[in-house]
This record gives structure tokens, sequence and C-alpha cells, in this order.
């Protein structure tokens, strides 16, 4: 593979997508490509996760609390270590994503609430130099989970991913002076195909205007 070079002034890269999109495998190989700290989120250890999946109404309230403490604690830590240490930071989440599923799981008094301390705690965080959005059709999320075969996620439904993709793509949408890549990602596999790694790293390596930068790959 050809010697891919980042924009020099990229610190924070971040990788994302709805439920089983891939961001996680990604950003693993961008980290490791361009010898990075990886910022993984740890979700498998949020306890409150498969209660949410066997009752939502129940459990969406700690659930998306919780999340939100972690991420932020996560987050706080890794960019100040990396700020320090004038690392290069990979993720596979933005914070955004606390607020958007929280759009989507609770409502009413829940929802203000959680938003107001989301508010109180984003302003402290860094902005990724370049967002890269793995968008993939809710059929071939589907079919990502049931492959990994997390027992927790079995309950989840395409309308679910669907109502994600809708909060992602619209906050994306709605994002101004930021470097944002929307790429549409059901053709490709990355992880064993070198020429679909490419193509990412070479739209990832050459957009620089603030915007958002949609594209597809086409075998």
């Amino acid at each position: 593979m050809k010697n891919i070079l980042l924009p020099s002034h990229y610190q924070y890269i971040v990788i994302e997508g709805n439920i089983g999109a891939g961001k996680t495998s990604l950003a693993n190989i961008l980290a490791t490509k361009f010898n990075a700290h990886a910022v993984m989120e740890s979700f498998a250890e949020n306890t409150f996760l498969p209660q949410f999946y066997e009752n939502p109404e129940r459990f969406a309230f700690p659930l998306e609390m919780s999340f939100l403490a972690e991420r932020y604690q996560q987050l706080k830590s890794e960019q100040d270590h990396a700020k320090k240490n004038k690392e290069l930071l990979v993720g596979d989440y933005l914070f955004e994503k606390s607020l958007l599923f929280a759009q989507v799981n609770l409502q009413g008094a829940e929802l203000e609430l959680f938003t107001r301390f989301y508010h109180l705690i984003n302003p402290t965080l860094k902005t990724p130099d370049v967002i890269l959005y793995l968008h993939r059709s809710t059929e071939a999320l589907l079919k990502n989970i049931a492959h990994r075969g997390r027992t927790y996620e079995k309950s989840i439904k395409g309308d679910y991913l669907e109502k994600l993709s809708q909060r992602y793509l619209a906050h994306l949408l709605s994002i101004e002076n930021q470097n944002i890549i929307l790429i549409e990602s059901d053709s490709l596999d990355f992880v064993h195909n070198s020429e679909d790694l490419l193509f990412i790293l070479d739209h990832l390596s050459g957009h620089t205007p603030k915007g958002l930068l949609h594209v597809r790959y086409e075998k």
C-alpha cells in the first residue's frame, strides 16, 4: 500500500457510525497505521446496557447518564494526555453521540435534564479535526450485529437503527466549520481488502476544506 500522509494540523480524528457500522475496527486500523493513541469506548463494561435492551423505558435514563459520565471522563483524560505529549488521537465515538442517543431514547423531563448536563460539560472538550462517518444501510447494520453475536444486541430492531441513523445524519448536516467525510460504506470491507482501506485513507488525507464531503465507493 502506498504511503499516506495526514494533514499536519490533524491532532484528533474521530470515526463514527451507527451500531454495527465498523467504526471501532477502522479506528484501530488507523491508530496502528499512523502510530496514534486509540480512544475506544468501553461500552461492554456498562452494566445498564443489557438491561436497557431488555427494558428500554426503565433503563434508558440511567444508561444515557452513565454513558455521558464515562465518555466525558475518558475523553477529557485522553485529550489532556495527548496535548501534553503531542500525540495524535484516533477515537471511535463523538461526544455528541451521547446527546444523539438520548434524543432517541429519552423524552420529557429526563431528556431535558440530560440535555442540561450535556451542554454544561461539552464545551470543555476538544472538537475533532476531522470526523469520518461510516454510513451503512439498516440491512447491513443488522447483518453485522448478528455476525458479531453479542447476546445483549439480539433484540435490536431495524426501526431503532433507522432512528439513530436519521439523528446522526441530521447532526452531521447541522455542523458548521468542521471537516466531515461521510462515506457510503455498504460495499466496503476495509478490514480484509486493502483497496477498500486505501479508498478511505485517500479521502482522509486529502479532504481539508471545512464542510461535509459525501462519497460512495463503487466496485
